[in-house]
């Protein structure tokens, strides 16, 4: 959101108070123990006439975990603030060491380092390892005051529509922290837009947009520079971004209220970043192997039943297309009655016999829910008279027509809401259903009154992290820890926790592709580890190209799933080359189980994600920084997609000796490559030294890893490696590898 108009001036309606100077500075209590207070007047003092009528900001520095700094920004204390999102790793006692000296006051952490000078002008900088990487400089800290007219003018308070639920406020609080020459911005989120964030305007609002917008269905106000620090905003409410674009040399981000709040997070590469992130905010756990095998779906408005199903799960098994889940998406139920959470009889008249068998024949079971109730549902009266609907302010329930006709909304902030949602989940679970694919959660409403007296605000993003844990925590009482999984579109921070996480409804083209994958690139530098998207995309029906490109790309990721809208994803739907390269990567990717689950267990224990942007890889490369159509798989695999029929890509490989995967062709990086491709290859290359746990099975995702397995040593290294392969029932091997031991 803009407040300015151009370098000098602001624009019309718009007042700013801006932080002049540091008048006094303090060692004190705070919520993370030690820390420091400061006093920054809007004018500079120069006597006591100018302590007269004269607005303050309060600043308080404080560590929650070791290399975080917390920064709370308050006009009035008592005044209006989001409050910030769950916290899981603060400490108590907090992590930091304040100090105050004539040259002014300092908070240490870990390797970072919090400086606050006295006196005027305002300056507030942040040091890793005793550099400078950012800071907060004079014009940088606001309160914000808006007229009614500008207020009401969405040209000036944001960038997102104004029937779209975010409110018209009257004051903000901003920061501005300093951009330094050739500095880069990732995260904020899965945004499909340009990996690199500058000089764009981001609102972080979750909305159902596609694919194809400037909307996202998961905003996280958490932003990674290539400068080795992080910056998460700790406000669940509307944050608004302006990153070096609007001041070009600064990135400014603003709340309503009168209060901000911020923590700038230590490197000093991005991997650093996202461990201490994860460690503050949760960590993904380690989800079941069989969940990394290929997702086979209905599709949406398709006409199908159980005799359809099996016809799908037979010709698979017969062209030796192993499917690992079999999902069913919105007509499982009956149309308008969604959520009611019963199989239509009509096409399911034995949904508990139909289970059985699919469990025979090895599969899991997902199955399609929101969080919405609809009118014709019999559960809707249920839930409107026990009170377990969101509801205006005059107590009727809240609903709309758009999605399902007289909808409700299910008040997460009420217990025994949740409680009651999650009864109808285990009666799921008893019957046989494994997973959720928890769909929507975006759409929520501003103009409400929750259960527990939430700022409606505050919900409108949080919404998705309540109705995620409700399914989530149902999955691990039933299923137990590592076993629980979800497919899940819309998220905020905290939402790694909680995985799969899908990039919603793209469109069937090449174009799509390519922002799909953004979507994911740019998810991954805000925390997620798991991550997938529609082979062939949603909208539309690709054309046989289009569907065997993305075929190769949807398997070389975490997870990969099958599904679209008004038409079948089957490959033989397409052409019979379809089956051959959806058999040719589905038997890659499970040979490579060992490698992908070991990349899961790392990203419980680090945050690391495992689709990785070139610039978390390869953080010291500059010529990665703008990197956008290809990636690193775990920490030794680069591909890069094609996104054309003709097979032409471009890509860049770093320095060293690198091998293709599938041909074994070596080849030296440390430049861009140009090569052309069939439908049964990519480029896919292997990192210098690489030693690849290589799996004695194609069939299936969740084997034991240990029988069968090759040790396979990529030129480009030396030394010993040490590799740990762990099965999915939990037994480890540790290997002891010499690399000059080349076998590829």
């Amino acid at each position: 959101m803009k407040f300015t108009d151009g370098y000098w001036q602001l624009r019309p309606g718009v007042t700013a108070l801006y932080a002049q100077e540091a008048y006094d500075i303090a060692q004190a209590a705070t919520v993370d123990g030690a820390g420091l207070v400061v006093t920054a007047p809007t004018a500079v003092i120069r006597g006591r006439g100018d302590t007269l009528n004269r607005p303050v900001l309060t600043v308080t520095l404080s560590s929650p975990l070791e290399g975080v700094v917390r920064v709370r920004i308050a006009h009035h204390e008592g005044g209006g603030w989001h409050g910030g999102f769950e916290l899981p790793g603060a400490l108590a006692g907090g992590a930091g060491a304040a100090s105050v000296t004539a040259d002014g006051g300092a908070l240490e952490t870990g390797r970072l380092t919090a400086r606050v000078s006295p006196g005027a002008p305002w300056s507030l900088s942040f040091e890793v390892d005793g550099q400078r990487v950012t800071g907060s400089a004079l014009r940088s800290q606001a309160f914000v005051r808006l007229s009614a007219d500008a207020a009401a003018d969405h040209g000036v308070v944001g960038n997102a529509r104004a029937d779209s639920g975010v409110p018209d406020e009257r004051t903000f609080v901003h920061e501005q922290l300093d951009l330094g020459v050739g500095e880069l911005i990732y995260g904020l989120g899965e945004r499909f837009g340009p990996v690199v964030k500058n000089g764009q305007s981001v609102d972080i609002w979750n909305a159902d947009g596609g694919t194809s917008s400037e909307q996202a269905y998961k905003n996280v106000p958490l932003h990674l520079s290539s400068r080795g620090y992080g910056v998460l905003v700790n406000d669940p409410g509307h944050v608004s971004y302006e990153i070096g674009s609007e001041a070009v040399e600064r990135v400014q981000f603003s709340v309503p209220g009168e209060v901000l709040e911020y923590f700038v997070i230590a490197g000093p590469t991005p991997k650093d970043v996202l461990e201490r992130y994860t460690a503050l905010t949760g960590r993904p756990p380690v989800v079941p192997a069989w969940s990394f095998g290929l997702w086979l779906s209905t599709s949406f408005t398709t006409d199908y039943d159980e005799a359809t199903v099996t016809g799908f799960i037979d010709e698979m098994a017969r062209r030796e297309l192993p499917v690992s889940v079999f999902h069913f998406d919105c007509f499982w139920m009956r149309e308008f009655n969604w959520c009611d959470f019963e199989w239509d009889p009509r096409v399911f008249p034995d949904p508990d016999g139909m289970l059985a068998r699919l469990h025979e024949r090895d599969l899991r079971v997902s199955v399609w829910i929101n969080p919405y109730i609809a009118q014709r549902s019999p559960l809707f009266a249920e839930a409107a008279g026990a009170g377990y609907l969101v509801k205006r302010a005059d107590g009727s329930v809240w609903q709309w027509d758009l999605w399902q006709a007289g909808m409700g909304l299910v008040d997460f902030t009420n217990p025994d809401a949740t409680a009651w949602f999650q009864s109808k989940l285990r009666a799921l679970i008893d019957q046989g259903v494994d997973c959720f694919k928890t769909d929507f959660g975006e759409r929520i409403p501003t103009d409400v009154v929750w259960a527990d007296s939430a700022d409606p605000a505050r919900m409108h993003n949080l919404y998705a992290q309540l109705y995620n844990k409700a399914v989530h925590d149902v999955l691990v009482e039933a299923r137990g820890e590592g076993e629980a999984v979800l497919f899940a579109r819309s998220a905020t921070v905290g939402g790694q926790s909680m995985p799969v996480h899908w990039g919603g409804d793209s469109t069937s083209t090449f174009t799509s592709m390519a922002e799909t994958l953004r979507g994911g690139l740019s998810l991954a530098m805000s925390g997620f580890a798991h991550w997938s998207h529609d082979i062939g995309g949603f909208e539309g029906t690709p054309d046989a190209a289009v569907f065997k490109r993305w075929t190769a790309f949807g398997l070389l990721g975490s997870h990969s799933r099958f599904h679209g809208s008004q038409s079948y994803r089957v490959p033989w739907m397409f052409d019979e080359e379809a089956v051959e390269i959806t058999r040719i990567f589905t038997h890659l990717k499970m040979r490579l189980m060992p490698y992908l689950f070991a990349a899961g267990m790392e990203a419980s224990r680090s945050g690391v994600p495992i689709l990785r942007p070139m610039p978390l890889e390869f953080p010291d490369d500059p010529a990665v920084g703008y990197l956008d159509r290809q990636y690193m798989l775990g920490a030794d695999i680069l591909v890069a997609p094609v996104f054309s029929a003709e097979g032409d890509v471009e890509f860049y490989l770093p320095a060293g000796t690198w091998t293709h995967l599938l041909t074994g062709a070596v080849v030296e990086g440390g430049g861009w490559r140009r090569e052309r491709h069939g439908f049964d290859s990519l480029p896919l290359y292997v990192r210098p030294g690489a030693v690849l746990p290589w799996g004695g099975r194609s069939d299936r995702p969740d084997y034991d890893y240990l029988e069968g397995l090759r040790l396979r040593v990529f030129p480009g290294g030396s030394g010993t490696a040490s590799l740990t392969v762990t099965t999915p029932d939990g037994r480890s091997q540790t290997f002891e590898v010499d690399r000059a031991a080349v076998t590829e």
